[in-house]
């Protein structure tokens, strides 16, 4: 059985703290590696070392290089490396080339990965372990005719997605067949440029749903426990914005349908470590639908922690080092993990509402930040006189706000965000604590999964007529004659033109 002693964290900003914050209360030393570009993120004057790597790569592409992290981790004698989420987080070439250089990769196998990191390989394990699934084309190639004529079998409204990674990038709602070869193409460029692969698949849109996952554990010995659900149904172009634990709409028999489903995929291929099961929640038919699974630790997965008490980043590492989830956990089986209040998170980024949510970058001239009982913040370079770039994802911090109650939990974190003050770069802050308001607050409204942003109703992609009801702002399509139940429009006022 091992024992991790020097950690590499192969990423950077609020992630990269959080992991050697999980490594250093468990002895290890942790390095750092950060790009030219990066040379003032906070973490890499968190860890106990720091090398600079991908010289002359640029920003992006130096965290991306498998060489250039094998490298600092060999001359600094790392003995396990944690990716943490995004970047080379879901790349198998990278778990084999951790195992070849003999250094341990602290995540699924690589055999794993290729089996469910593919979105379009993962639909096929989800068959196989007779999990429904929604019904979607296989990977799409390059003749057009041939598109349109799976799109045309599956049935129009579709959605193209990304074979590789996840937020939202690749992502396309289309509508009909006029827009399908423009929104198929520019999904492939988007998804190139986030992950090098342009793969992609269409899937049937189901129009009024909610996005559920299951936060799944396993380790060396066939052990799998889930950690119960996650709702992250309020997204703003495929981009999670808030984030809840638990569901607070489903009952208790669905909330044990659908993590039953989360651990059948996940042993149905001996799945290591951490994970994450996503699904959609039908809500005419209140059927669920097997998405995909991210293989790796989540954003959002701190509200999963503060309503089980179980550190998923410790428990990645004690698996990985070869511990039992009994041990990795603290808890001693999966009848042995409970529910204890609920928790939301809500992202702070560095995005300007008022201009579409343009990431704006700059020097925060002042910061203070919340506090208080059931607050938690998890940050990257969010101090007074950081600097932010324009080169890396606007995710400035994760406020996590616990409470007995969802009411509580809402009332406590918009509490929290009123006692934000950044000043130098834009920030989200009013938006979502007027998304909090008026879209989960008020008169338990259903928030539709794919929220549309404003610009999209002025640009006339889509047929849209606002409405006001009680004091909220409703996108009718009129096209489809289906309701979005979007709030940005009214989010962006300050409260007094409310």
């Amino acid at each position: 059985m091992a024992d991790f002693k020097k950690i590499l964290i192969a990423n950077r900003g609020e992630i990269a703290i959080r992991i050697m914050r999980a490594a250093n209360e468990l002895g290890k030393r942790t390095v750092a590696v950060y790009a030219e570009e990066d040379k003032l993120g906070l973490h890499r004057f968190k860890a106990d070392e720091a090398y600079k790597i991908g010289e002359g790569l640029g920003p992006v592409a130096a965290y991306l290089s498998i060489e250039e992290i094998l490298r600092v981790a060999k001359a600094c004698g790392a003995d396990a490396i944690h990716p943490g989420y995004g970047l080379l987080s879901e790349n198998p070439d990278f778990v084999d080339a951790c195992t070849a250089a003999g250094i341990a990769f602290i995540g699924p196998k690589a055999e794993t990965m290729r089996q469910l990191g593919d979105k379009a390989s993962a639909r096929r394990v989800a068959i196989e372990a007779h999990v429904p699934v929604v019904p979607a084309t296989d990977v799409l190639g390059t003749d057009m005719d041939a598109i349109r004529a799976e799109a045309a079998k599956i049935g129009y409204p579709l959605m193209l997605k990304a074979s590789w990674g996840g937020g939202g990038r690749g992502m396309r709602p289309i509508y009909n067949a006029e827009e399908l070869e423009e929104k198929v193409l520019e999904g492939r460029r988007e998804a190139e440029a986030a992950f090098g692969n342009g793969e992609g698949y269409l899937e049937r849109m189901i129009q009024r749903a909610r996005h559920v996952e299951v936060q799944i554990l396993g380790d060396k010995f066939g052990e799998i426990y889930h950690l119960f659900e996650r709702d992250c149904s309020v997204q703003r172009r495929n981009q999670k914005v808030v984030e809840r634990a638990p569901a607070p709409y489903l009952t208790e028999a669905q909330r044990a349908e659908i993590c039953a489903l989360g651990k059948k995929i996940c042993a149905h291929v001996n799945y290591e470590c951490a994970g994450t099961v996503e699904f959609l929640m039908d809500m005419d038919s209140q059927e669920f639908y097997f998405i995909e699974v991210n293989p790796r630790v989540q954003v959002e997965h701190t509200v999963t922690e503060e309503v089980t008490g179980i550190d998923i980043v410790r428990a990645q590492i004690l698996i990985a080092e070869g511990k039992p989830l009994a041990e990795a956990t603290g808890t001693a089986s999966q009848d042995d993990v409970r529910l204890d209040g609920h928790a939301i998170q809500c992202r702070v980024t560095t995005e300007d509402p008022s201009n579409n949510f343009i990431p704006d970058y700059g020097r925060i001239t002042a910061y203070r930040g919340a506090t208080g009982m059931g607050i938690r913040l998890d940050g990257g370079t969010a101090y007074s006189g950081a600097v932010i770039t324009r080169y890396y994802d606007s995710l400035l911090e994760k406020v996590t706000a616990w409470a007995p109650t969802p009411e509580a939990a809402i009332a406590r974190m918009d509490r929290a965000l009123r006692e934000f003050r950044i000043r130098g770069v834009s920030t989200n802050i009013a938006f979502v604590e007027n998304l909090l308001q008026i879209g989960i607050r008020a008169a338990k409204i259903i928030v539709k999964f794919y929220l549309h942003a404003v610009s999209l109703a002025e640009k006339n992609v889509m047929p849209i007529l606002w409405i006001n009801l009680r004091g909220v702002w409703i996108a009718v399509n009129i096209r489809h004659n289906i309701y979005l139940w979007v709030f940005f429009k009214d989010c962006l006022k300050p409260k007094t033109q409310r």
